[in-house]
C-alpha cells in the first residue's frame, strides 16, 4: 500500500439515544472517541487520522489527545457525508471510514480494508464482514452481505441470506457485514451524486445506492471482529476487558 496515500476519517455525532454521551464517556480514564482515535493511529500513524466531529465538545477532547479533528456540519445526515465535507480538503487517495464507537478495533482490520482497494483496481469502495450465526440471520439489525469471486461483494441485505432451498430456512452461515469502509476518493466525493436508489430506499442500507449505480465494492472476511459501544452493557463489557489487561 505504499503506493497509496491513506487517511483515516472518523466521523463523530455527539447526540446517542441509546446510550447518551457515549463518545465522551471516560472510565478508562480517557473518553470512546480517542480509544478509538488510539486504534486508527495503530494503523497508520497519529497523522493520518483525523476525527470529523458534529460538536465542539468533541473536538475538544480529541484535541487534548494530540489527535487532528475537525468541526463539520451538524446538518449530515450520515457519517458518508461527514468525512466527505472534510476528504474534500485533504490529498488523501484513499479514505478510510471508522466509526467513533469502535475503541477495540484492530488496526489490522484497517489496514486490511484499506488493502483491499489496493489489491482490486475494480472497486471504488471496500469493506469487510465477519462469519455470521443462524442468530445474526434472523436479526435485521445484522446486516448480511453476499460475496461472489475474488472478494466482489454482490449484495447487502437485512433480511436472511443466503436461504437454504431444501431446508426451506436460512442458511445456518452467513457474513455479517461491518461498518468500516475504504473509499477511492473520487468514490467518495461523488457518492451523495449517485442516482437514487429504491433498494437503499427499502432496506435503509446506503452502500445499496453504490451497488445499485454499477460501483464495485471489494469485501474481505475478519475471522472475528472487536465489538462496538451501543448501549450500556456494551460499554461496561469494554470497561472489563479493558481492565483485565490494565488493572487499576
Amino acid at each position: 500500500m505504499d503506493s497509496l496515500s491513506i487517511a483515516v476519517l472518523i466521523p463523530a455525532r455527539r447526540a446517542s439515544t441509546r446510550l447518551p454521551e457515549k463518545l465522551l464517556l471516560a472510565e478508562t480514564g480517557r473518553p470512546v472517541l480517542v480509544h478509538t482515535c488510539e486504534r486508527a493511529a495503530a494503523a497508520f500513524g497519529r497523522e493520518a487520522v483525523t476525527v470529523c466531529a458534529d460538536d465542539q465538545a468533541l473536538v475538544d477532547v480529541v484535541e487534548a489527545a494530540g489527535f487532528q479533528a475537525r468541526l463539520t456540519s451538524p446538518g449530515h445526515q450520515s457519517g458518508t457525508d461527514r468525512i466527505a465535507e472534510v476528504a474534500a480538503e485533504l490529498d488523501a487517495e484513499v479514505l478510510v471510514n471508522v466509526q467513533g464507537d469502535e475503541p477495540e478495533i484492530e488496526p489490522a482490520a484497517i489496514q486490511q480494508v484499506a488493502g483491499l482497494l489496493h489489491q482490486h483496481s475494480w472497486a471504488d469502495i471496500a469493506t469487510l464482514a465477519t462469519p455470521g450465526t443462524l442468530a445474526d440471520q434472523n436479526d435485521p439489525n445484522a446486516v448480511k452481505v453476499v460475496c461472489g469471486h475474488h472478494d466482489r461483494a454482490l449484495t447487502f441485505t437485512r433480511a436472511p441470506c443466503p436461504w437454504d432451498r431444501d431446508a426451506a430456512a436460512p442458511a445456518a452461515q452467513c457474513l455479517r457485514h461491518l461498518g468500516i469502509y475504504a473509499y477511492r476518493r473520487a468514490a467518495l466525493l461523488g457518492y451523495a451524486s449517485l442516482p437514487a436508489s429504491q433498494l437503499e430506499a427499502c432496506e435503509k442500507l446506503e452502500q445499496l445506492r453504490a451497488l445499485e449505480a454499477g460501483v464495485g465494492i471489494a469485501c474481505g472476511v475478519l475471522a472475528q471482529a472487536a465489538p462496538g459501544i451501543d448501549v450500556r452493557a456494551d460499554y461496561d463489557a469494554f470497561l472489563a476487558r479493558y481492565r483485565a489487561v490494565r488493572p487499576e
